[in-house]
């Protein structure tokens, strides 16, 4: 008897969801002209019933202002040439329809009495009094927004194929900004699918209306919805196509928020948003601003892979910002930062955390004194025996190097390490290795310490470099070393040396090391063999040019060698 019954009310159930669905069929067929005339027809009586309600007197009288204001609005939705044309159009006066039949059925329960409880009905009153202003808004937007003659006029394109997939598109843009939540969740999940299918097509019909709607819903109160909103928001800040609106909306503050308190996967997306618009910074500032770098700092602690790393490149790029490193410091930027370098989950928040240090360390001697208290200079030195060692780990150490002990340094095998950057880093990292070594070596014995590590056959090397950062940084080095007689004997013995400083006293202004070359070479001139070697190499000519521009030391290089060309000629 029980699964009969059971079944019964299940045919009845769905006889009740299959009539459901012919009534919607029905109402979908009629024009928005129908429509149009039907809400027309229902205004007059809607009003008549509501005013003879009794009860709740105050909220009823509101409910009569809105629906005063549906005529008008109607009527200038009803003039705009795409009217008859788009679907928006119909479903909105369906809804308002809709609407306007749920205010004669409370107004009967009211004037009859028959509702079940006074606070319920109060409550009912201020959802209704609610879908009338949603009704009335977006029946504003469809006039004011261009979204009836965005979703309706396809967008000439070569491929007729594709326009009615455009128009689709316009369409959904525009149920970002107008309808119910449910109808914005699915507009939604079609758009995130549309991205991931062709996000090239759907990118150029992107408008500053449908980014602002966009924002909006970062702070909706649905969880599913934030979380589409703030995953299509990722990637139309990762694509770079809107930064300006999205600002000038106000995504970031609902972005630090969802930071703050989302699910993973919104956290993860919102951090991926917040790294892109912090590149620049004004935008770096405005995140701090609102609290933003507490809630990243957490993420770094606690997120996943993806997370950990778009937070570390967000913090990274706020501590490009000079007047913000303090205040990375203050939210404890300084540890977060070791702690990643030496176990960040990805290569990428490693490289992040070394750029960041990079950043604090030429901020204050406060800064660098705090970053080596947290045990920072063995965890940037322990970074550098990769196999291509890049340049922010090598600056942050240079950076450091006036705040440690040489004793220290020599301990924790800088040097060692720093020739290994000069034989296998990058570019950037070889010449901040050269200008490491530069300022390392402030005395006799610490430029005897550099001599017997065995790096000056590597800075010989890198006076060839393409880069002009790394021959001058290499050319102060050697015109700072030159002076201890170890490392000038080995750099007489290795005949390049000397050409390669010649080289670099060309007068070309491109050229930066040029007064370090005159240098290197004046510390060099005490030898005859060598003297000999810079005049063969066209030496004079270029000191002729260096000395006219009074690029200092030029004059007496000039005086030395020429002395020793004259002295050589009569000696024949």
């Amino acid at each position: 008897m029980g699964t009969m019954a059971e079944l019964g009310t299940m045919g009845k159930f769905g006889a009740m969801a299959e009539e459901q669905q012919v009534n919607q069929m029905i109402m979908d067929k009629q024009s928005a002209e129908e429509w149009l005339s039907r809400v027309h027809s229902l205004i007059p009586s809607v009003l008549s019933k509501a005013k003879t309600v009794k009860n709740f007197t105050g909220r009823w009288k509101t409910i009569i202002s809105k629906i005063d204001q549906i005529p008008a609005c109607l009527s200038d939705l009803s003039s705009h040439p795409c009217f008859s044309k788009n679907k928006l159009c119909n479903e909105q006066l369906q809804s308002v329809a809709k609407t306007l039949s749920e205010v004669i059925e409370l107004a009967e329960l009211c004037s009859t009495e028959k509702y079940e409880g006074k606070l319920r009905m109060q409550s009912n009153l201020d959802a209704l009094s609610g879908k009338l202003d949603l009704n009335l808004r977006d029946c504003m937007v469809l006039i004011k927004t261009g979204v009836l003659g965005e979703a309706t006029l396809p967008l000439y394109i070569s491929s007729s194929s594709e326009t009615p997939k455009i128009s689709s598109l316009k369409e959904l843009l525009a149920r970002l900004q107008i309808g119910h939540l449910e109808s914005k969740h699915n507009a939604l999940e079609s758009l995130l699918g549309a991205m991931q299918e062709d996000e090239k097509m759907v990118m150029p019909l992107i408008g500053r209306a449908n980014v602002a709607a966009l924002v909006q819903l970062l702070t909706a109160t649905s969880t599913r919805i934030r979380e589409k909103a703030v995953n299509l928001i990722s990637v139309l800040a990762e694509s770079g196509h809107c930064d300006e609106w999205l600002i000038s909306e106000g995504v970031l503050p609902p972005l630090v928020r969802l930071i703050e308190s989302g699910s993973l996967e919104t956290k993860e997306k919102a951090a991926i948003a917040i790294q892109r618009l912090s590149m620049t910074e004004d935008n770096a500032r405005e995140i701090a601003g609102h609290g933003g770098i507490t809630p990243l700092i957490d993420l770094c602690k606690t997120g996943d892979s993806v997370s950990q790393a778009a937070s570390a490149a967000a913090l990274k790029n706020m501590s490009a910002v000079s007047e913000l490193r303090q205040l990375l410091a203050e939210e404890g930027m300084v540890r977060v930062s070791i702690d990643l370098l030496n176990h960040g989950i990805l290569l990428g928040s490693r490289e992040h955390m070394a750029e960041c240090l990079q950043n604090l360390t030429a901020a204050s001697e406060a800064l660098r004194e705090a970053i080596v208290s947290e045990g920072g200079v063995p965890s940037l030195l322990a970074y550098l025996d990769g196999p291509l060692p890049q340049e922010p780990a090598v600056t942050a150490l240079r950076n450091l190097i006036p705040s440690v002990n040489p004793e220290i340094w020599v301990a924790l095998n800088l040097l060692p390490r720093l020739t290994h950057v000069l034989k296998s880093g990058s570019l950037g990292a070889q010449q901040a290795a050269a200008s490491a070594i530069c300022r390392f070596t402030c005395s006799p014995e610490t430029k005897r310490l550099v001599g017997e590590s065995g790096c000056i056959p590597e800075m010989v090397k890198l006076l060839e470099s393409k880069s002009n950062g790394c021959r001058e940084a290499a050319a102060q080095a050697i015109a700072g070393l030159v002076t201890e007689g170890r490392i000038r004997r080995e750099l007489k013995k290795d005949g390049k040396s000397v050409t390669n400083l010649v080289m670099l006293l060309d007068s070309n202004p491109g050229n930066t090391a040029k007064k370090y070359a005159v240098a290197g070479l004046l510390g060099l001139s005490g030898s005859e063999k060598s003297k000999k070697m810079m005049v063969s190499y066209g030496a004079i000519g270029y000191l002729k040019k260096l000395s006219e521009m009074e690029v200092i030391g030029a004059d007496k290089l000039l005086e030395k060698l020429e002395r020793g060309k004259l002295r050589s000629f009569f000696h024949r």
